[in-house]
């Protein structure tokens, strides 16, 4: 990871100084360019050529052996260009760093509610926290994937009373969340004509609550469906999520009143108009509500006790949490009092991400302003898909292009998504996501099929991993330098908790990868040992592709 070392190399030689390591748009400005020389020179009162002086030479002392020169440019911009014959060497090797080994971190993400259908507001904490997951994964990280659902409230009372009114067990079994959603609506529905009814949820969950034999077997019915009908999502979606720990509100309930009487005891929690409070005043916050007046609990006193139980269990070096923007507050008062109890070094992070909106811009809902199922988005992505897949390929068998359909919707979805910063509203437009020329999911999978052509027709040609002087096109040496930038790309997504930085670095891979495979007509090259290296490369060009589009979520297809 040369840009890596270029880094660390002037974060060392200039300590205490913010700087940018960029890729030039033009290869004439060398193949990375620094602002540190800018910087230096305003702490030195220097002039910043003469700083870019010194920075070029102390970069040509400390890696000789990678660098071709260093020159000064405009004002005080420092270009480094790098020694071919050290991009030619990287072909091949290792390219990401195992930055995180000995150490853990918990991602949680998806958290749906059970007897609730998985919706398009589901999607984004979904994506995003599984490409998380494996992004840390992939740079050594113990890696625990955590799913917080929503299965505790007075609404499960509600549901226990429908469903002991106007139950249908054959329903329940054929489809489990669309016949428990009947039965919390039609409840509601009911209850605008008999309030009355208000009372009967109540008590039903006051008995859930007291261990009532029989309204716990009803609880554990509704949450075993839900999850199975959650893992059938996640499933389609090809999601990391079997094997993960699931934990809902409900597993800490007999946490919370020893939890609450420790903050007490500790001066940390106090009265407030019959309420119980955490002052955040010294935070800026406001006041983080433990126990309302009732006596009831919030969702904010279970995420402690489950925060405490995930650092005394999993000793974590961070916990992410891949929740949308609107729970900001939320997580500031979370941490804000979890720094009060002293629970220890783990970091805790709220990553967060905004809405979904359809092609006018506003949010993505049903005509009547629903939200709308996951699964309808899923079938609509994988039908507009089969039409692309179907007119690329007309003479494809209809099995086969339902299977790369659904592999390309999955694709595009994804990348829809994470080639945008998460604090951004993403757009779905269809035409866009599924753009075979575009910026896309489908682009990058078939630059993949592309390159997979290459090497099917080229039939058996050996690598020459020695003679690798041989590759000197202007596009073969722009796919040697862009290679070396693979494993700060990854790192980059663990750092800023984001994956954007990498879907850009795979797009901007597959075009250089089209542009060679237009440019250079590989299997007609009558040089046998040209050929065999150029096979190397795109060999290599489509591990990283491969290997990128997994740490997406994407899967890499051999023929679109």
């Amino acid at each position: 990871m040369f840009r890596q070392w270029l880094h660390d190399t002037l974060a060392r030689l200039y300590p205490g100084h913010l700087f940018d390591v960029l890729v030039p748009p033009d290869p004439a400005m060398g193949d990375y360019s620094t602002n540190i020389a800018f910087v230096a020179a305003k702490a030195a009162k220097k002039n910043p050529r003469d700083a870019a002086q010194e920075v070029c030479d102390a970069l040509m002392r400390e890696g000789a052996e990678m660098l071709e020169r260093c020159e000064v440019a405009g004002p005080g911009f420092v270009n480094v260009f790098l020694k071919d014959v050290y991009l030619q060497h990287q072909l091949g090797e290792a390219s990401i760093s195992n930055l995180g080994q000995n150490k853990r971190v918990i991602v949680e993400y998806s958290s749906p509610n059970i007897a609730k259908p998985m919706h398009i507001g589901h999607l984004r904490s979904t994506i995003i926290g599984d490409a998380l997951a494996n992004v840390y994964a992939a740079i050594g990280y113990d890696v625990v994937r955590w799913n917080f659902i929503g299965d505790w409230g007075t609404q499960f009372g509600k549901l226990i009373a429908a469903y002991k009114r106007w139950k249908d067990d054959d329903a329940l079994r054929e489809h489990p969340i669309r016949e428990m959603l009947r039965l919390y609506v039609k409840f509601h529905d009911e209850m605008k004509t008999h309030p009355e009814l208000e009372r009967e949820g109540q008590e039903e969950f006051r008995k859930l609550e007291e261990g009532d034999i029989e309204n716990g077997d009803i609880w554990m019915r509704f949450r075993e469906l839900s999850l199975g009908e959650f893992d059938r999502m996640y499933e389609r979606l090809h999601i990391g999520l079997k094997g993960a720990v699931i934990h809902g509100e409900s597993d800490y309930e007999a946490e919370l009143k020893p939890l609450i009487e420790r903050l007490v005891a500790q001066g940390l929690a106090t009265e407030s108009e019959g309420a119980l409070i955490v002052d955040l005043s010294e935070n800026n916050l406001p006041p983080a509500l433990l126990r309302k007046s009732d006596g009831a609990t919030l969702y904010l006193t279970r995420d402690l006790a489950s925060l405490e139980d995930r650092i005394k269990k999993y000793a974590p070096a961070k916990i992410l949490y891949v929740v949308a923007n609107q729970q900001a507050l939320h997580f500031e008062q979370l941490f804000a009092v979890k720094d009060r109890l002293k629970l220890g070094s783990t970091e805790a992070v709220h990553v967060k991400f905004g809405m979904v909106l359809g092609e006018d811009g506003k949010k993505l809902a049903t005509r009547e302003g629903k939200v709308i199922a996951l699964e309808e988005v899923l079938d609509e992505a994988v039908r507009r898909a089969a039409d692309v897949v179907k007119g690329k390929n007309p003479e494809l068998a209809d099995a086969d292009v339902q299977r790369i359909a659904n592999t390309v919707a999955v694709g595009a979805l994804k990348y829809n998504d994470l080639r945008q910063h998460p604090h951004s509203d993403i757009v779905f437009d269809w035409d866009a996501m599924l753009d075979l020329g575009g910026n896309s999911g489908p682009y990058l999978q078939y630059a993949y099929a592309r390159l997979s052509g290459i090497l099917r027709n080229a039939g058996d040609v050996a690598d020459v991993a020695g003679d690798r002087s041989l590759l000197t096109h202007p596009t073969e040496r722009a796919l040697l330098r862009h290679l070396l930038d693979f494993g700060y790309a990854v790192a980059q997504c663990a750092h800023l908790y984001a994956l954007n930085g990498l879907a850009l670095y795979l797009y901007q891979l597959a075009e250089l990868a089209n542009r060679y495979y237009e440019q250079v007509r590989i299997n007609d090259d009558d040089n046998g040992a040209r050929k065999a290296v150029r096979l190397m490369l795109v060999r290599t060009v489509m591990e990283r592709l491969k290997t990128g589009l997994e740490l997406l979520g994407m899967e890499a297809l051999e023929r679109i």
